[in-house]
């Protein structure tokens, strides 16, 4: 049964829109975790729009379950995370404009250096995460740099305007995670998930995890933290097959 690791990079963007100490996303987190959530995912950026080294620092000594910090393969960041040493390191790509992460990683053209940060990761006994698009050519890649788990992007998928371009996107993330699967990867899954496209891919016995933060902290906004994560844990658990005959 697949888990729910829940982002609470929102809770800080709402605290930076301000500058001031509230909402705390450490005090989120731990909220999620009595809720049932089985991880907690931070990105800390370049920019730092939102989560802030301190956050990282903080979340290290409170999470109970397993942190996973979401960076880019800079030396920065790969300072930072040798620094704070979280329970997963998911490298993501990063370009300052974007509102939010646009697309999967290119692992085919960056071999090279991707093996180098993941080894350094790995040495430090982190375990390390792709963030990369459905395609089986980037799995395959994913393999050879020795990576341990790859992060399906779900965006495609969640933005679909049609039963039949979601079934498509479905059918592509299928068959990414059973590939992974097969040659040994683990598999998480995010990116735009909510509660009500999650029913698509709760059943789908090859991923292990969800990574979800922008639905859940929006929902929390009208009915409190704990409950928002809490509908969500519930729904993953449900599976829901019934979910497929509708957007």
């Amino acid at each position: 049964m697949a888990k729910l690791a829940v982002n609470v990079d929102h809770v800080a963007t709402v605290r930076q829109a301000r500058r001031v100490a509230d909402p705390d996303p450490v005090t989120a987190a731990a909220l999620a975790e009595l809720a049932g959530a089985q991880g907690i995912v931070v990105h800390l950026r370049e920019d730092r729009r939102h989560i802030q080294d301190r956050d990282v620092s903080l979340l290290r000594q409170t999470v109970k379950t397993k942190l996973n910090l979401e960076m880019a393969a800079t030396q920065e960041m790969l300072k930072i995370a040798l620094s704070v040493k979280p329970d997963m390191v998911t490298l993501v790509p990063e370009r300052r404009e974007e509102l939010t992460t646009e697309g999967g990683l290119e692992v085919q053209l960056n071999k090279e250096k991707l093996q180098k940060y993941i080894r350094l990761l790995k040495d430090s006994d982190i375990v390390v995460s792709l963030f990369i698009n459905p395609d089986l050519d980037q799995v395959k890649a994913a393999q050879w740099v020795e990576t341990d788990y790859i992060e399906v992007h779900t965006g495609p998928f969640c933005e679909a305007r049609t039963i039949a371009d979601r079934k498509e996107d479905f059918d592509r993330i299928h068959n990414a995670v059973k590939l992974a699967h097969k040659i040994g990867l683990g598999v998480n899954a995010g990116h735009g998930l909510d509660y009500n496209n999650i029913g698509w891919l709760a059943d789908v016995a090859e991923i292990e995890e969800f990574s979800i933060g922008h639905a859940i902290v929006a929902r929390a906004v009208l009915v409190g933290f704990e409950r928002a994560v809490r509908e969500m844990v519930e729904l993953i658990h449900w599976g829901a097959g019934w979910r497929r005959t509708g957007l």
